[in-house]
């Protein structure tokens, strides 16, 4: 989600092509998630910063869902795609697993290595990775979006179904992540570009902010991480939980796309060029808060002048990890050169006849392949 909007997610290039929508959009998400993450320890005790966390949710975590479905590619994992998702995806998390416990272990817990239930902002990878695993078979479907919807409220009421691996969260955005899919494909373009929708985007981010001042307290944070099964003390009761999902769920798909109709379209001074490293500040940020947190100096904050000093320094850490200096100081880490663990040319695994089959006729032999697909 940090690389040139003409590329799948996860991919690097040049900054030649980037379309500046897509860079806003992500700085804008990207530091929103840093300063819930700041002030998520104390936010519970503060009117105000509990009322910024649910007035904003949908902008977050949904907002990074549908970005990464917008850059994701519906194609076949071929050699080639598999190791880009391997390299981009799969390594990065593993080593921001293991840095994650190295800095728990440094602050004076326990040593884990997490791999079933990764810590921290890393079962975005991990759900991402299933995501481009499932997208060429869901695109396949005769209702898309339909079937990604019943499988998300479905999942609720199966116990299996939880933080290990990322399980819930993985299906229950997938109908998200396919609706960014269809957007990097061409639809709802005249939502983004007719002139009726501009004011009707404004008031759903305005009701947002309205419900989230108001009702905060009685908006319950499992609603909306939606990372477990339902609670039977849900007031719908069980049989019905799955309304309080589904309004979730298209909630957040309504206020994101009046967030990115709202986000402009043209090249905006320094956020635009923070944007394209926003999955740098998505995953970085963990680091540099966890210290912080763990030493106490998040607790220590309690007036409205220091609560505001608190989301300033959030947005500051967002801007300095977005950064070109730190991004490429940190590319290592996000993109790593793993090239040494692959054979120099792609393993193509071709037809094989069972020794006691008929040979195949003239007609029926596999015609060669073409070179521009042998090269893959």
């Amino acid at each position: 989600m940090e690389q040139p909007s003409a590329r799948p997610a996860g991919t690097t290039g040049p900054d030649r092509g980037r379309d500046p929508w897509w860079d806003n959009a992500r700085f804008v998400s990207a530091t929103l998630i840093v300063i819930l993450h700041t002030m998520g320890s104390i936010m519970a005790q503060h009117h105000a910063l509990h009322a910024l966390h649910v007035s904003t949710w949908a902008l977050r975590v949904p907002a990074f869902v549908i970005l990464a479905g917008v850059f994701s590619s519906a194609g076949p994992l071929g050699p080639r795609q598999l190791r880009a998702v391997l390299q981009s995806i799969v390594v990065p998390a593993l080593l921001f697993s293991v840095l994650f416990s190295l800095e728990a272990y440094w602050l004076g817990a326990e040593f884990t290595l997490h791999i079933a239930q990764l810590p921290w902002t890393l079962w975005f990878l991990m759900a991402l990775f299933f995501w481009r695993l499932l997208l060429p078979l869901v695109v396949q479907l005769r209702h898309p979006l339909l079937v990604t919807t019943v499988v998300a409220l479905a999942v609720g009421y199966i116990d299996e179904f939880g933080m290990l691996f990322a399980a819930s969260r993985t299906l229950v955005y997938l109908p998200l992540f396919y609706l960014g899919w269809r957007i990097g494909q061409g639809s709802l373009r005249t939502w983004f570009t007719s002139r009726w929708s501009l004011p009707l985007a404004a008031a759903g981010l305005v009701a947002a902010g309205v419900v989230g001042w108001l009702w905060h307290r009685d908006i319950s944070g499992a609603w909306l991480s939606m990372s477990d099964t339902y609670r039977p003390e849900d007031p719908m009761s069980l049989r019905w939980a799955w309304l309080i999902r589904l309004a979730v769920l298209a909630s957040a798909a309504f206020l994101v796309l009046c967030f990115l109709r709202l986000v402009p379209r043209r090249r905006l001074p320094l956020l635009s060029a923070l944007g394209a490293g926003g999955f740098t500040i998505y995953l970085l940020h963990p680091l540099f808060i966890m210290p912080v947190r763990e030493h106490g100096l998040i607790a220590r904050v309690n007036t409205p002048l220091e609560q505001i000093g608190l989301v300033l320094c959030a947005l500051t850490l967002s801007m300095v990890l977005g950064s070109t200096l730190v991004r490429r100081v940190f590319q290592p880490l996000i993109r790593p050169p793993v090239t040494g663990l692959f054979a120099r040319t792609p393993v193509v695994q071709r037809p094989v006849t069972a020794p006691w089959a008929a040979p195949l006729t003239p007609q029926e032999q596999p015609s060669a392949p073409e070179p521009a697909v042998a090269a893959r």
